[in-house]
């Protein structure tokens, strides 16, 4: 690897803009496709996984939840909290700081991976789309909640209709377990993919909250499709 004398840290943008911070060029190695190379220059290279490095975030999708919530006020202290999709511990750590967990709030969060332990964090290992896995979320927080957070998505398959799919399928499951367990006024993100949601799911959502709308944070790059849909104000569960 060589490092050139300009980068993305020149145009001041990231995680305290301004600082300037030299590049990463990263050579093809024989055995390392060029697709990978650019991946890792682009890891090398990116100040919210530098910056997520240095204060101790397990991932840059830290930044995400965090401007979500300066600009929206998702998380408040002593909040009762649901993390779907939750490994490696980026928004676990974020929302544990922000509702003052354990010592006030609670989150619990889940995963179908392993996630190393985070103070105040209560984790279960679990296939989310398991049919019991919305029993097991419900006894083990013994209540209603004030906030789900879902930043789950399928594997890429690289067709964009079929990736499309999948994620608004996880979308309308996480929705679903949120209008089980949420309080009223309690509020609901997840991540979907650019295009919107899809016109029932988001009729659905309306009817469900006070209001609904797509945000994309600044740390979410800007080639990628990803968004997320935030919901405020849950009106209360549904009536069968």
């Amino acid at each position: 690897m060589t490092k050139s004398k300009r980068g993305s840290g020149d145009s001041g943008d990231g995680p305290g803009g301004g600082a300037r911070e030299l590049s990463v060029r990263v050579k093809t190695a024989k055995r390392r496709k060029i697709s990978s190379t650019r991946w890792l220059q682009r890891q090398l290279n990116d100040p919210y996984v530098v910056a997520a490095k240095r204060e101790g975030y397990r991932s840059r999708a830290a930044y995400k939840l965090l401007e979500i919530d300066e600009a929206h006020g998702l998380l408040k202290s002593g909040a009762t909290v649901v993390d779907l999709g939750a490994a490696p511990g980026g928004w676990s750590q974020i929302a544990a700081q922000r509702i003052a967990a354990p010592e006030k709030g609670r989150i619990l969060s889940i995963d179908i991976n392993e996630m190393e332990p985070i103070v105040g964090v209560d984790f279960i290992q679990i296939d989310f789309l398991d049919d019991k896995a919305p029993d097991i979320i419900k006894q083990a927080i013994g209540g209603k909640v004030d906030v789900v957070l879902s930043d789950m998505a399928a594997p890429a398959s690289g067709h964009k209709r079929t990736d499309h799919i999948k994620i608004m399928a996880l979308c309308e499951i996480a929705l679903d377990l949120a209008d089980e367990i949420l309080k009223p006024g309690g509020h609901f993100c997840a991540k979907v993919l650019q295009g919107g949601t899809e016109k029932e799911l988001l009729v659905k959502m309306k009817q469900k909250f006070e209001t609904v709308k797509h945000v994309k944070p600044k740390s979410s790059r800007s080639d990628s499709a990803e968004t997320y849909v935030l919901a405020k104000g849950f009106r209360g569960p549904s009536e069968d």
